[in-house]
């Protein structure tokens, strides 16, 4: 197989050999000429113009002697400089050489025109290229994914279509699905309403009433509908503020990134460029409303400009959607610190310098989220493999969200530490009666009270057994919860959902 490829590959491109000396045939003074032709069409105003050469031979024209070397050398380099007078970019991308140095300035530095102090940062400058590229075309391996299709309603009659982009978010489990022991067949809910007088099948769909004085007024669930019903539009301009206005705490979800949709018109494109353009000329956001009737949420959209480095595009131009809190989810710092009198207590410059200090020793130097999988998710999987392959053991799981204890042991990190603690607490702070001298708060006695509640009623259930018979679906969702709180798990999500937690942690 590998000969084959070998062959197709010096049959196909046949770039392996170089240039053969004894020949006259000239490859690369060939490459730059068919690609300057395919290169031709196009005002390079508007349109970037690259050629990219990777190679491992730092001199071509090596096995070359005498003046046809120095004439192949003459042609390539007047091949080359027509290129570039025509707006055409060279670029070298070099790869590894067998000898392990890449002598940039044997040929290739006459070739793209270096010299001087570009010609001594030119190898690390085109490492860090090649690295971008490879993250560019990881990129665009991976299709995006629409998440929804918004139309943009602006004014009565004037709309655009608009695509939205989910940018980061938390990766959860599938979902639960129950199956027929007998067939092992995805079961199925059906839902029938029987009327109570009559004890018979209620075919027609169901109507609500509201009692009005001596007399039901009834209505269809479309009538119910259209009666919630705040907005037509999915995405409609409420006005424009200043910048200056949003707060980062403003930001109550994951934002999502809006496009303009290729369903759309031209003049749909063109509204939403003149829109694009003007809010960032005058530094403004937009206010929208969005969501459904029963579900009603503003959202600010912010313009986003293009950026481009290195030829390659970093950021899309388009909006970020932010979805904005009421007034009833803002909750003041100051209400929760202060003490009876209203007052806060605020730190000192001696406080805050030490505490600056102790961050800067802990602070992770090039830290992303990406860098730590999700725990709890990398047991689920592991979990599900076990099941499918008929593995008797679960495969452990390195837990990367763990404190660095090796790294807080380090003597500048104490130091920092221990100076925090006495600048806070002062010189006689005894941390084994931390928790005895301050007095508990009606919160943690709440949640020590509900902790204690639902571990002993978490006692009362044989949580394996149910697991092992696949009764968990019959407790109710309180009743789950117990086991969640008492093992000290999240409780959020729905039914399937904590089930799904549930068997996780037990490793079912």
């Amino acid at each position: 197989m590998r000969l084959r490829r070998k062959k197709l590959f010096s049959k196909n491109i046949g770039s392996q050999h170089g240039i053969v000396s004894d020949t006259r045939e000239n490859s690369l003074y060939n490459a730059i000429w068919a690609a300057q032709a395919l290169l031709r069409k196009g005002s390079a105003k508007t349109v970037d113009k690259r050629i990219l050469l990777f190679t491992n031979d730092d001199d071509p024209f090596g096995s070359i002697k005498g003046a046809a070397k120095s004439d192949m050398i003459r042609m390539t380099l007047q091949r080359a400089k027509d290129a570039q007078d025509l707006g055409i970019s060279i670029e070298i991308l070099p790869l590894s050489c067998p000898d392990g140095v890449f002598k940039i300035s044997q040929f290739y530095a006459d070739l793209i025109g270096l010299e001087g102090d570009d010609l001594v940062d030119f190898m690390p400058e085109a490492g860090k290229k090649l690295e971008d590229m490879k993250s560019q075309l990881r990129k665009r391996m991976f299709t995006k994914r629409i998440v929804k299709r918004l139309k943009f309603t602006i004014v009565n009659g004037i709309s655009i279509e608009l695509n939205s982009y989910a940018l980061v978010r938390h990766t959860e489990p599938g979902a639960v699905t129950w199956l027929d022991s007998v067939t092992n067949l995805p079961l199925k809910i059906e839902r029938t309403f029987i009327c109570a007088d009559t004890g018979a099948v209620v075919e027609n769909p169901t109507k609500q009433f509201l009692p009005y004085k001596s007399q039901n007024i009834i209505f269809s669930m479309e009538q119910l509908s259209e009666i919630k019903r705040i907005s037509t539009g999915q995405l409609n301009l409420l006005g424009f503020k200043p910048l200056s206005c949003l707060r980062d705490y403003y930001n109550l979800k994951p934002s999502s990134f809006l496009y303009p949709s290729h369903e759309g018109t031209d003049s749909s494109m063109c509204i939403f460029i003149a829109l694009h353009r003007s809010m960032i000329e005058l530094n403004r956001f937009a206010v929208a409303f969005s969501g459904s009737s029963s579900r009603p949420q503003l959202v600010a959209l912010i313009a986003q400009e293009e950026v481009i480095q290195s030829g390659s595009q970093i950021e899309p131009p388009g909006m970020h959607m932010i979805y904005l809190p009421y007034s009833d989810d803002i909750r003041l710092v100051e209400e929760r610190y202060s003490d009876t009198s209203g007052m806060v207590t605020k730190a000192s410059s001696d406080q805050i310098k030490r505490a600056a200090d102790l961050i800067k020793r802990v602070d992770l130097k090039d830290f992303s989220v990406c860098q730590i999988s999700n725990p709890a998710l990398q047991r689920h999987y592991a979990v599900l493999q076990a099941l499918a392959l008929e593995e008797d053991d679960v495969p452990e799981m390195k837990d990367e969200t763990l404190p660095d204890e090796e790294g807080l042991t380090r003597p500048g990190v104490v130091r920092a530490v221990e100076e925090f603690k006495t600048s806070i607490y002062g010189d006689n702070y005894d941390e084994q009666n931390e928790h005895g001298i301050g007095k508990p708060t009606e919160a943690s006695k709440k949640r020590k009270a509900m902790l204690e509640f639902a571990t002993t009623e978490c006692k009362q259930y044989d949580w394996g057994e149910l697991a092992d018979t696949g009764k968990l679906k019959d407790l109710t969702v309180v009743e789950l919860k117990y086991y969640l709180t008492a093992h000290n798990l999240p409780v959020s999500g729905k039914k399937e959902a904590i089930i799904s937690r549930i068997l996780s942690h037990m490793g079912k």
